[in-house]
C-alpha cells in the first residue's frame, strides 16, 4: 500500500463523510465536520488515499479554528477533531501520519497551539499534555483537554487565559 496525504477537496468530501459515519455509527463527527464547514471554522482537513487503489479514502483528520487568549491577547490555535481510518487500514499507522502531517502544516501556516479532547494515552505519543492546556478557561477542562505548543513552545509558562472551540462543538455536546 503506497499511501499519499494532501489537503481534502471537493471531490473528497462524500468519501470523507462516509468514513466519518462508519466510524462513528452516531454521526455525530460527520455532522461536526460539515456544520464547522459550513460556519467557515474549519482551517484544515486532510486526506490519506491509497494511491495502488486508485486514491481510495482510507483516513481523514480535520483541525479547526478556536478562540483562544493567553494573558488577554489572541493567539492563532486550532482543534484537532475528528480523526478517521478505515477499519481495513487501522493500527498501521494511517493516523500517526495524517495528525503529524497536519501539525507540520499548521506550524508552518503559523498556528501556535493545538488542542485535542482525546484518550491521554493516544495523544501524548504526539506531545499533547493536559499540563498545557490546564488553566485555560473552557467547558471541556479536565484530564482530556490536552494542549500541543507550537512554534518552539511560543507559549508563555503558566500564563494561560481562554480557550474556545467552535460553536459547532457546543451544538455536538448537546445533542
Amino acid at each position: 500500500m503506497t499511501i499519499a496525504i494532501h489537503p481534502a477537496g471537493a471531490t473528497h468530501v462524500a468519501a470523507i463523510d462516509a468514513l466519518l459515519r462508519t466510524t462513528f455509527p452516531r454521526g455525530d463527527e460527520a455532522d461536526l465536520v460539515r456544520n464547522l464547514c459550513i460556519a467557515g471554522d474549519m482551517v484544515l482537513v486532510l486526506a490519506a488515499v491509497d494511491e495502488e487503489r486508485d486514491g481510495e479514502l482510507i483516513g481523514t483528520v480535520a483541525f479547526s479554528r478556536m478562540a483562544v487568549e493567553i494573558a488577554g491577547k489572541p493567539i492563532p490555535a486550532v482543534a484537532l477533531a475528528p480523526i478517521a481510518v478505515a477499519p481495513a487500514h487501522r493500527r498501521q499507522g494511517v493516523a500517526e501520519a495524517l495528525v503529524q502531517a497536519g501539525l507540520e502544516r499548521l506550524e508552518a501556516a503559523g498556528i501556535v497551539l493545538c488542542f485535542v479532547l482525546g484518550e491521554p494515552d493516544y495523544y501524548t505519543r504526539f506531545g499533547f499534555a493536559a499540563d498545557v492546556a490546564c488553566g485555560f478557561d473552557s467547558p471541556y477542562a479536565g484530564e482530556y483537554l490536552m494542549a500541543l505548543p507550537l512554534q518552539g513552545g511560543l507559549i508563555p509558562c503558566g500564563v494561560r487565559g481562554e480557550a474556545r472551540h467552535a460553536a459547532a462543538f457546543a451544538a455536538l455536546a448537546n445533542d
